[in-house]
């Protein structure tokens, strides 16, 4: 993830904190939404989380433990936490990789499949209600960081 450069002497009009404050609210909005499903269904939000990140790595990373900490912004033992928890539910399996018995796959069983499908449906319904707002408040914010490049 790329950071932003801080510059202190430009200064921010009302107009910008508005839309930056509209667009954190979207986003709070979807991911209020996002956790109490998670725990509606049983699992916290970080599992859920994690089940997400396995089923949609990129085809070129593995799931590995430290592949899946890196996509959730978490550390090593946190990752390892989450997997166990999972896997006393049912929900993931780890396997010994057979070309290198020293790395540890994690991967979705059948009924981890079928919860994280229940939630990607919710998750998928809730965005194409509330999407459009979250979109038009990205939006917003990234005209006004446009403006803001040329001096407007």
């Amino acid at each position: 993830m790329q950071k932003a450069q801080v510059t202190p002497e430009v200064d921010i009009s009302a107009k910008q904190y508005r839309l930056l404050a509209e667009f954190r609210y979207r986003i709070r909005e979807f991911l209020h939404f996002s956790e109490q499903s998670s725990r509606d269904q049983g699992i916290e939000p970080q599992q859920h989380q994690l089940m997400l990140a396995i089923k949609g790595l990129p085809s070129d990373v593995r799931p590995t433990i430290s592949a899946l900490a890196s996509r959730l912004c978490i550390r090593h033992h946190s990752a390892v936490e989450l997997i166990n928890r999972l896997a006393d539910r049912g929900a993931v399996v780890r396997r010994t990789r057979e070309e290198d018995r020293r790395e540890v796959l994690v991967e979705l069983t059948p009924e981890g499949e079928a919860l994280l499908q229940k939630l990607s449906l919710l998750h998928w319904q809730q965005l194409e209600a509330s999407g459009p707002e979250l979109a038009h408040a990205l939006d917003n914010v990234l005209q006004r960081v446009d403006e803001a490049e040329v001096g407007v």
